[in-house]
Parts: structure tokens; sequence; C-alpha cells
């Protein structure tokens, strides 16, 4: 999976719930807490910000926010 396709899942899929969590698994195969680490790797990575540096600077910053709270 690319950076592209993570930000591009997160800005069809904003915020959390049941329903994004059961899309995580059934669109990338992986845990919610993997696709979370993927995102933020790939919302710092100029791959991600170049493709969509909205997507990518809200999760950059939601992750801020998380790791201060």
């Amino acid at each position: 999976m690319t950076p592209q396709q993570l930000l591009d899942f997160e800005a069809d899929h904003p915020g959390h719930s049941p329903a994004k969590e059961q899309a995580i698994r059934a669109t990338f195969g992986i845990t919610e807490v993997r696709y979370y680490v993927l995102l933020g790797r790939a919302a710092e990575s100029m791959e991600g910000i170049a493709h969509d540096p909205i997507t990518a600077r809200r999760v950059r910053e939601q992750a801020a926010r998380s790791r201060w709270a």
C-alpha cells in the first residue's frame, strides 16, 4: 500500500468508527493500529504531502494533539 492509497482512504473515511475499522481490515487487511502507524508515516512523507497536502496536514495535526493529550 502506498502513501497515496492511505491518504485517499483517510480523506474518504475521516474520524473513527466501527465501520471505518471494518473498512480498514477489508481494504488493507491490517489492524486499525497498524493502519494509523502507516498513515502517520504517509502523512510525514514527501510523497504523501505532495499527493494530498491537506489530508497529510490534518493527520499530522491529529497525531500531535493525541501525543499531548
